[in-house]
């Protein structure tokens, strides 16, 4: 029998001991959430409609990013036992620097939209984290403004080869007088992808006024306070060429940019560059073979091209044919720290996050892009740690079993690889 007594109240008072309650209510949000699926909920809750499903959509069905993510979930893992890990390292070193974490932060346009703060705090949230940080052509913060909100980190360039190549350069030049270390030139995006949402949405920088935006306003006064009471929001770098945003977006997209182009840039470009939105082997070992500094493996976060290869599926293929010391990143779906470990376990450099970044930004402003770089930091240290592996360069394919939802009735022939090859 067990011996009863009455209770001792200094026993039940280290047994009840309450939280102290939080008054700052963006922290206490922010602490409240967990995951990136957390962060992502608050900000569905916090962001109109259409700001909110321009980040959260894809193009047309949303295939692409839906099998992008399941991807990712579709992974066993293969611990090993007795092989302490107590200190796990993060750090890697990519295109010529370091990073403190193997992902950076990558290039999204109309960020302002999202929340005011903007690429601001994207680039100050790399700078602390000490990652890098990715501007978007069609960014809402200029690059000027981004080498002082991240003066002494690494700061990255996305480029877009628009119509009029010259605009184009300028923006090449003026990265380059900024102290930007890398490029990214962008390959595919010859044409917009139909997203659906965002026509849905009548989705307009600025924003159309409508019975639906004002209703589904109402229960967000603080982002449209934010909105209404700082700098105009504009494509920041490109503010000097002219025209409207629908002009300058259909500028942004040419069907006709080609290998002359990439010779072009790389001939001004004095740091490293790396070809963005690569889907097939041939591509990737044709653009190694060139002599480019990375590829980065992207499906443009499904945003353009629906039931377009996954990018995670895609990276063993990859890695096999161009040799595992080639710098081959990987996008697209990326929701976990545990996603980042698989993709470095199977040949990856170095990752991108896109819509987790912003999905804190919406939840928080700084601090939500501080606790998504938190969150996703944590969950690599513990996936690596379960894993049995102190370091990136411990990760192995043997560590990770992609499982198999998708798999081709007949799989196509192989593209030659064109004769004549330049840059």
């Amino acid at each position: 029998m067990v011996q009863r007594q009455l209770p001792k109240i200094g026993e039940l008072l280290e047994l009840m001991q309450f939280k102290k309650p939080e008054l700052d209510a963006t922290k206490r949000r922010l602490e409240s959430a967990l995951t990136i699926a957390d962060l992502r909920t608050i900000a569905k809750r916090r962001t109109p409609k259409a700001a909110f499903d321009y980040t959260d959509g894809a193009a047309e069905g949303e295939i692409s990013l839906a099998r992008a993510r399941q991807a990712f979930e579709d992974v066993e893992f293969h611990p090993d036992i007795l092989r302490p890990a107590a200190h796990v390292d993060t750090s890697t070193q990519i295109l010529g620097g370091p990073s403190a974490l193997p992902f950076g932060i990558a290039p999204t346009g109309f960020t302002r939209l999202m929340q005011t703060e903007g690429e601001v705090a994207g680039a100050g949230a790399a700078a602390a984290a000490g990652i890098p940080f990715t501007l978007s052509t069609l960014g809402t913060t200029s690059i000027e403004n981004v080498r002082a909100a991240n003066p002494h980190g690494r700061n990255w360039f996305q480029l877009y080869v628009m119509r009029e190549r010259e605009v184009s350069y300028g923006l090449v030049t003026r990265a380059a007088d900024a102290g930007f270390d890398t490029l990214m030139f962008t390959v595919d995006t010859p044409i917009a992808g139909a997203r659906l949402r965002d026509k849905r949405n009548g989705f307009s920088i600025p924003p159309q006024l409508t019975v639906g935006t004002i209703v589904n306003a109402i229960p967000r006064p603080w982002w449209w306070i934010d909105f209404l009471t700082t700098p105009k929001l504009e494509f920041a770098s490109l503010t000097t060429t002219g025209g409207t945003v629908g002009e300058l977006l259909n500028a942004a997209m040419d069907p006709t940019i080609s290998y002359e182009d990439l010779e072009i840039i790389r001939s001004m470009w004095p740091g490293k560059i790396v070809v963005k939105g690569v889907q097939n082997v041939v591509d990737s070992k044709r653009l190694i073979d060139l002599g480019v500094d990375g590829i980065v493996l992207s499906n443009h976060g499904g945003r353009q091209l629906d039931r377009a290869p996954i990018p995670f599926h895609l990276l063993p293929q990859v890695v096999r044919e161009v040799g595992k010391d080639a710098t081959i990143m990987v996008d697209t779906g990326i929701m976990n720290g545990a996603d980042i470990v698989a993709s470095v376990a199977l040949g990856a450099k170095f990752t991108l996050i896109g819509r987790a970044y912003l999905y804190g930004l919406m939840a928080g402003g700084r601090r939500g892009v501080d606790r998504t770089i938190t969150i996703l930091r944590t969950e690599i240290e513990r996936t690596m740690a379960l894993l049995g592996v102190s370091s990136l360069a411990e990760l192995e394919p043997r560590h990770v079993t992609q499982l198999q939802r998708l798999a081709p009735i007949a799989r196509p022939a192989a593209r030659r690889a064109p004769a004549r090859a330049k840059a």
